[in-house]
């Protein structure tokens, strides 16, 4: 059994930031699950492109406001509490914050807590992973 809170992740190698977001890291594959899960926030006005090539992530909105694009279609959708979305074809979306948005996000295959976006918006596949 595994029992963390975030309060004891803030400040640690499992807290992520890059300026506009910032993942707290709460399951990783390390800990063998089988799935990564994180909660993460946007900050409101920012803009933030993502391309999950080599991962599938199903992300719970649990605060905020904003829009989800699809940059392979250009379709749109609006985004608030409540507001669930699952990237199981590895699409490359945006993510336009309006208000800023708490996320619950689940990652499979797990992520290690060290990937760093490529100028794609990409983590590098799980066998290149260090």
């Amino acid at each position: 059994m595994i029992v963390r809170t975030t309060e004891e992740i803030t400040g640690t190698e499992r807290d992520v930031s890059d300026g506009t977001w910032r993942s707290k890291r709460i399951v990783l594959a390390d800990d063998g699950a089988g799935f990564s899960f994180h909660e993460t926030t946007i900050e409101a006005g920012s803009v933030n492109q993502f391309h999950y090539q080599h991962h599938i992530e199903a992300v719970w909105l649990v605060e905020g406001k904003g829009t989800l694009t699809n940059l392979e279609t250009g379709e749109e959708h609006p985004l608030a509490a409540g507001s669930m979305y699952l990237l199981d074809g590895h699409e490359r979306h945006r993510i336009d914050c309006e208000e800023q948005m708490r996320m619950l996000c689940v990652f499979n295959p797990p992520v290690t807590g060290r990937e760093v976006h490529d100028e794609n918006g990409a983590y590098p596949a799980p066998a290149q992973q260090a």
